[in-house]
């Protein structure tokens, strides 16, 4: 049995490079993650291929933002292909139109906190209000939470913060920037190692580049997962 704790990012230009990683990583990975990089690159042909014809679970990381209706419209659609988790911007309205959008189907809705790439710089860039990033992180995830979002992407760092939230009970929380020690840290900036994440709260990890780029993916990704395990 696969643990689904570890979710694949497929980082890969497209969907035959994806299928070809998914088939080097065989039953050792359940869960893939298909994100906006591959959308045009056969991204949702994908995912349903995994989906219904290799019983893997699918996590379509679209981060969607727009107005209400828009979202609503989107995920709706998107609802159709099955797929067990979605992920939108973390602010209200949006997660409140995502889950609308949703209503009836089994997926999840995912609100992206503060994504794991930024630092206090890139949010003073970005307009986004002063405090520390930790706290604005778990501001944010309270606030997705109670708008109904089913759980929320975060870096590992503050993933026990919101773990500790009374609104987290029952949620989950899915972290990417997460390394082996002594692993390049590529565009992530906040990071943990993959048992550190769990065990601060974590439900899932997603782990991109550090398998899809390593000489043996599945050796990569098995030896994430004995970390996982102890």
């Amino acid at each position: 049995m696969t643990d689904d704790r570890l979710i694949v990012a497929l980082d890969v230009p497209n969907a035959l490079e994806g299928l070809q990683l998914a088939e080097q990583l065989g039953a050792s990975v359940g869960f893939y993650k298909i994100g906006l990089g591959m959308l045009t690159g056969g991204g949702l042909a994908l995912a349903n291929e995994l989906k219904t014809e290799q019983g893997k679970r699918i996590f379509l990381d679209m981060k969607l933002f727009d107005i209400g209706a828009t979202i609503e419209a989107a995920v709706r659609g998107l609802a159709q292909f099955d797929l067990d988790f979605l992920t939108v911007h973390g602010d209200p309205h949006v997660v409140r139109a995502a889950k609308e959008g949703a209503s009836g189907k089994p997926m999840k809705i995912l609100a992206v906190t503060i994504l794991t790439s930024l630092d206090r710089a890139d949010l003073d860039a970005g307009m986004i209000k002063s405090g520390d990033l930790p706290d604005l992180v778990a501001e944010r995830a309270g606030r997705a939470f109670d708008a109904g979002a089913d759980g929320v992407i975060a870096s590992p760092q503050e993933a026990a913060m919101i773990r500790a939230l009374p609104e987290a009970k029952g949620r989950l929380i899915v972290t990417p920037g997460v390394r082996l020690e002594g692993s390049a840290l590529g565009d992530q900036k906040r990071v943990a190692t993959p048992a550190q994440a769990i065990a601060d709260g974590a439900d899932h990890i997603v782990v991109g580049r550090p398998i899809w780029a390593a000489q043996d993916p599945r050796a990569a990704a098995e030896a994430i997962l004995s970390q996982l395990r102890g």
